[in-house]
């Protein structure tokens, strides 16, 4: 007994040291017993309300995001597409050559159904860019009389350039004035050479001009006298209704500076030509 009794005799220090280990620990289990060391649940949870209004913070700066990264685009000739354009409308490089050997030719695209016959483009690209294109109106006027082609009754066909104002006035939409005018402007450019010209008539709207060549036509026996704008002098350019004597001179300069002009299209790369006028101005004008 006496070996098992020594491991409990200690000295003075020794159970002072006991004593002391074991207040610390009373006074540990005191503070933990008393004191909450838990997280506090009082802060207030975000309401049903809060939580949305902050979701649609989120997705409106998601939206803003992505509408930065979109790719625009506005509304073009598909004429006139560069490699560029094309890349960024998602045109393989095997359709945009096609498209610029075809317009090399000077070969117009009057259509969408004409652009996907031409490049090759699959449907889902043509529906995704063809509501971008931009034609000029006298392709877009025509398109609009394709379409609507059906049977109707027959109308007599009367000359534009010998109807007088009476005649004008009998078409629905045409009166006294627009049929003077229509006469006077006939004079001024020393008659017409294509039911285009009718467009160039003040208050013509689209619908009586429509109406208009359902009756008077310009006769197609009458062979008239053109232009050859590869060596017209300035005084045989400015016979032209549309041009005047500074256009003249600029398209001059354009010819000897690129030693002549190849095509029409090529006009409009002069800044001051009308290129909305372009139907009408190559009724007097030939390359060669």
């Amino acid at each position: 007994m006496k070996p098992i009794k020594s491991h409990f005799v200690f000295s003075r220090s020794q159970q002072n040291g006991i004593f002391l280990l074991l207040f610390i620990i009373i006074i540990l289990q005191g503070v933990y017993y008393f004191l909450n060391f838990r997280p506090d649940d009082s802060t207030e949870e975000l309401t049903t309300e809060e939580i949305q209004g902050f979701q649609a913070q989120i997705d409106s700066l998601k939206q803003l995001q992505a509408d930065a990264n979109e790719v625009k685009i506005f509304l073009f000739n598909p004429n006139y597409i560069t490699d560029f354009k094309g890349y960024t409308l998602g045109m393989s490089i095997t359709e945009i050559d096609r498209l610029h050997r075809f317009r090399n030719k000077d070969n117009w695209i009057n259509s969408a159904e004409d652009f996907q016959k031409v490049t090759g483009v699959s449907d889902s690209l043509l529906a995704l860019i063809s509501p971008y294109f931009k034609f000029p109106d006298w392709v877009v006027d025509a398109q609009k009389q394709k379409n609507n082609t059906r049977i109707l009754p027959v109308i007599p066909i009367s000359d534009l350039n010998e109807a007088d104002v009476n005649e004008l006035q009998k078409v629905s939409g045409v009166g006294e004035v627009l049929a003077n005018r229509i006469v006077n402007y006939r004079t001024k450019i020393g008659g017409f050479r294509s039911e285009i010209q009718l467009k160039d008539i003040y208050g013509l709207n689209y619908e009586t001009r429509e109406k208009l060549q359902k009756q008077f036509r310009v006769s197609k026996n009458v062979n008239f006298n053109l232009i050859n704008i590869n060596k017209a002098k300035v005084l045989d350019l400015v016979s032209v209704p549309y041009i005047k004597y500074e256009l003249a001179r600029e398209i001059i300069d354009y010819r000897q500076l690129h030693e002549g002009i190849k095509s029409f299209a090529e006009l409009s790369k002069i800044e001051s030509f009308p290129s909305d006028k372009i139907d009408r101005i190559q009724l007097y004008l030939s390359l060669n």
